[in-house]
This record gives structure tokens, C-alpha cells and sequence, in this order.
């Protein structure tokens, strides 16, 4: 396929398309506007692209572009008597009616099966459009360290009659593009999944979320098992007006400890709204010393912060759920009310035994995990075929208490026992080395009462900042020089050794704001260079200060800032003596320098101002950085940064002296 990936700029009375080819970077730049009219021309490399099967690849283009895009071809032949200015501002007037339509989620215009060339949509892909991942391209620009996070310099609503400001536009039309192509870039094997999958089952799925993978190719199979057409499937749903929660809970739930029975009363005791369960219930259980909350999001608790470690006579035992809500419905034969059990469950169970078939590496692996996990989560979307808050109730809370048998259990039982961290589908644990045999007896047990899986691991360490904030250092697994070598190269934060021909690796979890390695690009990966000293820290014993040094990454240093609504950033700085401000783009990149400018956000209605940074740091803008100085002339204040990492370090250190040992 030939792709070219693109964007348009829509103002008051210019438009311009830039599209450059994803392969050779061959550019095509069409303006209509006032001192240029390139509608024929448009319009021919639009038709070109059609009858060449020649595919659009664009960010957000499926609610935006290509509904311009195709209602350009539909009403360009009733624009040949008038002027450039005047056919764009036509444009911006219907690309207008998009961006309010796309506000309000209302239906395009254009639907994407209706579209006249194929289209990706990287913003769609990557699930950008939903809210918990929502970013814009500028955001993303930040977060794949882009040289030059560009925001759009004149108002849509500007009248252009020059050519400076005409070339202002393009060259933000060709940033645009340029970064999107990258994004695509970064993404192709998602995309060469995609097209398998088109090829496969014959639903379009190029511009697929996750979670719409899941509900197509479920759904392909389910119509069949059901012999029911595609529409009359997604047109399925079961609302319930209220869940009793006491009917749901699965015959072998039990506790012996005062706490978790009388958990397990209020539980018994609710009753929730079908069409609320967001937030309709939260509890808490004081077991042992430790605050376990439960809630919709699911169930999680955590000892003292600081550092735990395995010794000759303790072990810390790490043991999760084989996928684990995903099981819970297929061994307890749970489905959408509005399915057969059986038919519904042999299904969902068929993804889960050919994924055990498949080698992690088969792209085809990763969509069978894909199915198996989003289904539950579709089960309270009402907008899915999965919906029904009854199914998500019974997985939900029977995981919850199911998981806190085994926590019990394993308090009760094991002698010296400490519970470490519990969260949603595992348990970590410090145990006496000579309870080992005991704790898999006990997890066992477990076992077949539920009629799950356990996998066991034991740490090296454990650095505990909460429940959702901890780096866990595995032991280490013996491997050949080949497996070595890709690991290292893929997880470069592991922990890796060779002994004569003897190679081996420690993997290395981080998770929370402990998290460095591979973030998603939606995440904020700002100031970087402080979980990374944490980690050399505790896990390589590398002072903060000597990484300091060593890191001369600058975009470790940089942070995102970001303004929405009625927020403007400006930058604060004094000029021979006189106070000035200067306005900023919505995103910008900065670090923390000796000298530089105070950035604030001041809302427009009431001139109230927040300090991006507080107190009295300064920084440097860094949005362009196409031209890098030498590192000594960043001039960096590395005082701002040790002291953020000292003040995590000390957080976690800073623990009772019953703790068992010490970093």
C-alpha cells in the first residue's frame, strides 16, 4: 500500500494540506486561500489517491480530516466560480460543524466504512480518543521527545493575507505531519497486527482500539456460535436496575478473622445501582496492621514504605492470579445475562487455551490477552455487547475477597509471616524460609478451592513507596547466550550477570512514578532522571549525586507543562528592572535552571496565577531543540533535581524500627 500521512490547517478564509509519503518523504502542499488557489490540483492527487488505492495515515483524521476530505470531493464542483479565500472559508465552516460534533460525540458525517481511500488513524489506534488516555498531538510530541513541540501560532479565526503568515501555517502543518509520521513509525507493529487481523477476519480494524479488537473479533465468533447477524449482536445489552450483592457471591467465600467476616456481612448487605456502579462501594479491613481498601477499581493494600530483602532466613514470596478475572468467569460459567452460559464461556475459554499454545513473541498471543482482559472491563461499558453490571459485580467483588481468602490464609497459617503488598490479582509476602513448603501447601489449597492458577516468584527486594508506587528485583534465571542478549537488549533495567559461560538475568519491576522503562506515550515521562537515580540507587547503590553526574541526558531533566480551559502559560522574567511577561503555547518543555524564566499559568477570567514549579525555582524552554548546546551550557540546576530525589529516597527510608531490614 502506498501511504501518505497528512494534515490540514482549517482557518477563517485558508486552508492547506500538507501530506508527505510515509516511504520516500515525497511532500504535496495544497493551500486555497487568498493569494493562492490549489483546490484543481487538490483535487486531483484526492482522486488520484482513490483510484490508486492510496491510504490517508493521520492523527484524529477519522473525526477531522478525512470528514473534510470527503466533503471537499462531495461539493468542489459548485465552488469553481469562486475565490480561494472564499472556498476555504467554506471549508472552515463545515470543519467547524466536525470539531463540534467530535465535542459532543455525536455521529460523523462520513463514516469511516463510507470513506473513499483507507485510512489510519494513529490517535484512534492507540485508544487517544478515550478519556483516562486523552492526549493531543502536542502532548505526544512531548512525550516521544519530538525536536520541536510546535503549537499552532495564529487563531483559527485570523484572516490571512500574507505570506509570512501563510508560511507560519505550513510550517506548523509540516511539523504536525512529520511527528505523526513518527508516531506511525513507532507503532508498525501494531499496525502489521491490525492488517493480519483485517486480512483475517474481514472487519476493517487498521484504526482499532484495543478494547474494539476485542469486542470485533469476539463478536466474529459469537454471531456465528449464535447464528444471529453482526447488528443484532451489538444491538445487545442486559441493564439491571439494581445488583443484591448477597446473591453473587460465590459458596466458598469464608474467612475466619473477625475483620473479613464482617467484610463480608456489608458486602452481603448491598445493594447497588445497575447503571452507577462506579464508585458504589468503599470499604476498609485494619488486618494484621495493614488498611486493605475495596472498591470498584478493585482491592489493595500495603505495609510500611521501605526497604524489604530477602535473607538466608526469610523470603519474600511474590504469587498472582493466572489472568486472573478472566478465569473467574470461565470456571464459575459466568456471561452477559443476555448469553448462553455455556456457549458464551466455551468461547471466551477457547481464547485463553490457544493463547497458552502460542509463543509470547506471536503477535497473535498478545490479542488473545487483549480479548481476555478487556471483556471484563466492557461489561460495565454500556455501549458494549458485553454490558452487564451483574457480570461485572460477580468478577469484581468475588476476585476482591477471593484473593483476601488467600492473604488470610496465609497470615493465619504460615508462623512470622508479614504481609508486604496485596493489589487486585497477587499477593507479596516475607516469610520464614522454612515455611516455604507450608505457603505452597496453603496457596495450593487455594487453588482447588477456586479452581485457579497461582505463579510464584521470589524477590530479592522489595522497595515499597505504597500500593501503586514499588520496584520488585526478582531472583535470577538462568538462560542461554541468545535469550541473555535479547533480554538485555529489550529490558535494559533488568539486572544482569555472567559467570565463566554461565548467563543469567534478574528481572526488575517498577511500577508507580518508579517507572522509567517503555511508558506509554499518553503517560507523563517528566523529569525521568529521578526514578532512574532511585533505581541506581537501590538497586545498583549508586548515589544520587554520582548519577547525577553521569546522566547527561537532557531529556531526562525535562518536564511537560500543559494549560487547558481558561489557563494561559506565561513566562515571568526581569529586564533591566522592568517586570515583563510573555505568552506561551498550551505545552510546553522546559527543565530547572540556575538562571531563566518563572513559567505560571494565570486563568484568563480572574488573573489568578500558579507557579508551574514552586518556590524559587527558574527554567529554561526547551520546546525546539533542533539546536543543542554543549551540556555545561544547559546550565541545569542539579540542586532542584538531588533534592527531589533525596527527599523519595528518605520517604521510603523513613520506617519504624520493627521493620525486618534495611537498604
Amino acid at each position: 500500500m502506498k501511504h501518505w500521512v497528512m494534515d490540514y490547517e482549517t482557518l477563517y478564509d485558508c486552508f492547506t494540506g500538507v501530506f508527505e509519503h510515509y516511504k520516500t518523504s515525497e511532500t504535496k502542499i495544497f493551500v486555497v486561500a487568498r493569494m493562492r488557489n490549489d483546490l484543481t490540483e487538490f483535487i486531483e492527487f484526492l482522486n488520484q489517491n482513490i483510484n490508486n488505492k492510496e491510504w490517508h495515515i493521520s492523527y484524529n483524521g477519522l473525526a477531522f480530516d478525512a470528514q473534510v476530505t470527503h466533503y471537499i470531493l462531495d461539493n468542489e464542483k459548485d465552488w469553481k466560480q469562486l475565490e480561494g479565500h472564499e472556498i476555504a472559508h467554506i471549508i472552515y465552516q463545515y470543519a467547524q460543524r466536525c470539531i463540534y460534533k467530535s465535542n459532543k460525540k455525536e455521529f460523523s458525517d462520513y463514516p469511516a466504512w463510507k470513506m473513499k481511500m483507507g485510512q489510519i488513524d494513529v490517535f484512534k489506534m492507540h485508544h487517544w480518543d478515550n478519556a483516562a488516555k486523552r492526549s493531543s498531538l502536542k502532548w505526544i510530541q512531548y512525550s516521544m521527545d519530538w525536536q520541536n513541540i510546535l503549537d499552532m501560532p495564529i487563531h483559527h479565526e485570523t484572516k490571512i493575507d500574507t505570506e509570512e503568515d501563510l508560511n507560519t501555517i505550513l510550517e506548523y502543518c509540516i511539523n504536525d505531519v512529520r511527528s505523526t509520521k513518527e508516531i506511525y513509525n513507532r507503532s508498525k507493529s501494531q499496525i502489521g497486527l491490525r492488517k493480519e487481523l483485517t486480512k483475517t477476519y474481514g472487519i476493517n480494524l487498521f484504526s482499532a482500539s484495543e478494547p474494539r479488537i476485542s469486542k470485533e473479533i469476539f463478536g466474529y465468533y459469537l454471531k456465528d456460535m449464535l447464528n444471529i447477524p453482526k447488528r443484532d449482536l451489538k444491538a445487545m445489552r442486559t441493564y439491571r436496575d439494581s445488583v443484591k450483592i448477597k446473591d453473587i457471591i460465590l459458596p466458598y467465600i469464608s474467612f475466619t478473622s473477625p475483620q473479613f467476616n464482617m467484610l463480608l456481612d456489608r458486602f452481603k448487605s448491598l445493594e447497588v445501582a445497575g447503571d452507577k456502579l462506579k464508585g458504589s462501594f468503599k470499604y476498609s479491613v485494619n488486618y494484621k496492621n495493614i488498611n486493605t481498601h475495596f472498591g470498584t477499581g478493585g482491592v489493595h493494600g500495603a505495609n510500611k514504605k521501605g526497604v524489604y530483602e530477602s535473607t538466608e532466613d526469610m523470603v519474600i514470596m511474590s504469587s498472582d492470579v493466572t489472568s486472573y478475572y478472566p478465569n473467574l468467569a470461565i470456571k464459575n460459567q459466568w456471561s452477559p445475562g443476555h448469553f448462553p452460559k455455556k456457549e458464551f464461556c466455551d468461547q471466551y475459554e477457547w481464547f485463553f487455551e490457544e493463547r497458552k499454545k502460542i509463543p509470547k513473541s506471536n503477535p497473535m498471543n498478545y490479542v488473545y490477552k487483549i480479548i481476555l482482559n478487556s471483556t471484563f472491563g466492557l461489561s460495565n461499558d454500556d455501549k458494549s455487547f458485553f454490558y452487564d453490571p451483574e457480570l461485572f459485580c460477580k468478577i469484581t467483588i468475588n476476585g476482591q475477597l477471593s484473593l483476601m481468602m488467600l492473604y488470610e490464609q496465609i497470615m493465619e497459617r504460615i508462623p512470622g509471616a508479614i504481609a508486604l503488598l496485596h493489589n487486585t490479582d497477587g499477593v507479596e509476602t516475607l516469610i520464614p524460609r522454612e515455611f516455604i513448603e507450608d505457603y505452597l501447601g496453603i496457596c495450593k489449597q487455594w487453588e482447588d478451592k477456586t479452581n485457579l492458577n497461582l505463579e510464584h516468584d521470589e524477590y530479592q527486594k522489595l522497595v515499597l513507596g505504597d500500593v501503586n508506587n514499588y520496584i520488585g528485583v526478582n531472583n535470577y534465571i538462568d538462560v542461554d547466550i541468545t535469550k541473555w542478549r535479547e533480554v538485555k537488549q529489550s529490558q535494559p533495567h533488568y539486572l544482569f550477570k555472567v559467570d565463566k559461560d554461565k548467563f543469567s538475568f534478574a528481572p526488575v519491576k517498577l511500577k508507580g512514578r518508579f517507572d522509567f522503562h517503555n511508558l506509554q506515550l499518553h503517560k507523563n515521562k517528566s523529569k525521568l532522571v529521578i526514578p532512574k537515580a532511585i533505581y541506581h540507587y537501590f538497586v545498583n547503590n549508586i548515589l544520587p549525586e554520582d548519577y547525577l553526574e553521569e546522566n547527561k541526558n537532557i531529556l531526562d531533566y525535562c518536564i511537560g507543562g500543559k494549560s487547558k480551559g481558561d489557563w494561559q502559560q506565561v513566562s515571568k522574567t526581569i529586564t533591566q528592572g522592568e517586570y515583563e511577561e510573555t505568552k506561551l503555547q498550551k505545552i510546553n518543555r522546559y527543565y530547572i535552571s540556575n538562571n531563566g524564566v518563572k513559567i505560571v499559568k494565570v486563568n484568563k477570567k480572574d488573573n489568578r496565577e500558579i507557579q508551574l514549579e514552586a518556590g524559587r525555582w527558574v527554567q529554561t524552554l526547551f520546546n525546539d531543540m533542533q539546536v543543542k548546546p554543549k551540556w555545561e551550557n544547559y546550565d541545569i540546576n542539579k540542586t532542584y533535581y538531588l533534592q527531589a530525589i533525596e527527599t523519595e529516597i528518605n520517604n521510603i527510608l523513613t520506617v519504624s524500627s520493627s521493620q525486618l531490614k534495611l537498604f
